[in-house]
């Protein structure tokens, strides 16, 4: 294909294309999930619904990446950066015929087969006991409910999920192996909904990443475990644990053991977003003291664990809003403020007139006071799930706030409500200035953090078992 020079104003429009619209225009399934659409597609190895929309974002909960519109006609549709933008500013449309396979439309059923046990678990013992330091008598509780054992063929270790009646629906294999490459793979033809997991008779579900993370944290904290329910996502998805509370009435209160890295400080707020428009608000979060809970079980065995890794994005945020300084709104001075700080790229100077006049217009009488208020709102709403953009695309964002807010200030608020939409204008500005700041700020090396004030790195007492 020739060279397209596409303008700056073309690249960026592309990329904020709606994809949930998008895509069904092309005639893909999505399915609603809370305030994200989940793509449904096909290809040789069964059903896939593990990529989630917003917008013009989005993310594959399996494969751990996500971004724009353009990157997903790349990576989904494999089209180069040309066609990519072609087809998103509706140039050209390509049929779905001419699609690579795993964007098949033809809806195929795997059948579920678990894979053929081994005469014995000798391998799957050595592996978990001596690589990992699990409790034997952890795995020998699973082994004796059939849901882990060693397949034959390669003596990989199993793990099984059942349905309600004890019917195996799910299965996923991890290598048992000491050297080489070790792998882990969802068994085809497997439901989703179901998964590695126990259930007990209190109201507490503990929730993990992986099978081994959960039986590390068993391991840990043994005692009367079996009161308590937990369950293995396979990754970061929400599908089996929607289904487990679903399943098991007596399930209210959920506590999120994911990993203590990027992927997992992300998918706490997901999670929480998804779980509360369930009608599930009894969510905490519990994060191990390094990267995930087998980690911490080879420390306390002597062995080097891997560390937690911070996320950047959200610390930085956390960080600049902190920093932020009460600036005393005057409204006559107020639109020229933002407007000069806009052009001169001052995002930082823009978040705080912002906010000071977010506050002003909500109750001019305590504006200080409400100002302090505005900015501990906006760190406790802070999603970095919700954050993806590239930096293009939060210019983008700041500059369409920015002209409704200059919009909206040239009109005398009248009324209470008019003042109050007008303050939330500033807020969402604020909000942006400070996103764009970020981007900013995370191009150049910069100090690291350590400290997440929404991590607890040891379990509280209201968390342990018993």
């Amino acid at each position: 294909m020739p060279y397209i020079p596409f303008t700056d104003e073309q690249k960026i429009l592309a990329n904020s294309v709606d994809l949930e619209e998008f895509l069904r225009m092309r005639g893909e399934k999505l399915e609603r999930v809370g305030r994200e659409h989940k793509l449904i597609y096909y290809d040789s190895s069964g059903k896939h619904d593990s990529i989630t929309l917003r917008g013009s974002t989005w993310f594959d909960h399996k494969n751990q990446v996500g971004g724009g519109a353009i990157k997903f006609m790349q990576e989904f549709y494999g089209m180069d950066f040309q066609t990519a933008v072609q087809e998103l500013l509706g140039q050209r449309v390509t049929p779905l015929s001419h699609s690579p396979p795993k964007v098949s439309a033809k809806e195929e059923k795997k059948e579920f087969r678990l894979p053929e046990t081994n005469t014995n678990m000798h391998r799957v013992y050595a592996y978990l006991i001596k690589q990992r330091f699990i409790s034997p008598d952890i795995i020998s509780h699973f082994a004796k409910q059939h849901t882990l054992y060693e397949d034959k063929e390669h003596h990989n270790a199993v793990f099984v999920g059942i349905d309600e009646n004890g019917v195996p629906r799910q299965a996923s294999k991890r290598s048992t192996n000491s050297y080489g490459n070790s792998f882990r793979i969802t068994c085809q033809g497997s439901d989703t909904r179901y998964s590695f997991a126990h259930f007990g008779e209190s109201k507490r579900l503990y929730v993990f990443e992986a099978p081994i993370d959960m039986m590390s944290f068993l391991t840990l904290y043994p005692k009367d475990w079996q009161k308590h329910s937990c369950i293995a996502m396979n990754g970061v998805y929400e599908n089996a644990v929607l289904a487990a509370l679903k399943n098991h009435s007596n399930l209210s209160e959920v506590i999120l053991c994911v990993d203590n890295d990027e992927g997992g400080i992300e998918a706490v707020d997901r999670l929480k977003d998804i779980l509360s428009e369930n009608g599930y608000t009894d969510v905490k979060r519990l994060a191990p003291k390094f990267k995930d809970w087998n980690e911490v079980l080879k420390a306390k065995n002597g062995v080097k664990a891997l560390p937690a890794v911070p996320h950047k994005r959200k610390e930085e945020y956390l960080k600049e809003v902190s920093e932020l300084g009460y600036l005393k709104c005057r409204p006559d001075k107020l639109t020229s403020q933002i407007y000069a700080t806009f052009k001169n790229g001052q995002y930082k100077y823009l978040a705080e007139y912002a906010l000071a006049g977010s506050a002003f217009f909500i109750d001019k009488s305590c504006e200080k006071d409400m100002f302090a208020k505005l900015r501990a709102k906006l760190k406790d709403e802070y999603k970095p799930y919700t954050d993806k953009g590239k930096k293009a695309q939060k210019q983008r964002a700041l500059q369409e706030c920015m002209q409704e807010v200059l919009r909206d200030l040239k009109r005398t608020a009248c009324t209470r409500e008019q003042s109050v939409l007008t303050a939330k204008m500033l807020y969402q500005l604020a909000d942006n200035a400070v996103r764009l700041s970020v981007e900013e700020a995370l191009s150049v090396p910069i100090q690291e953090q350590c400290e997440d004030i929404d991590i607890i790195s040891e379990p509280e007492p209201c968390m342990e078992f018993g």
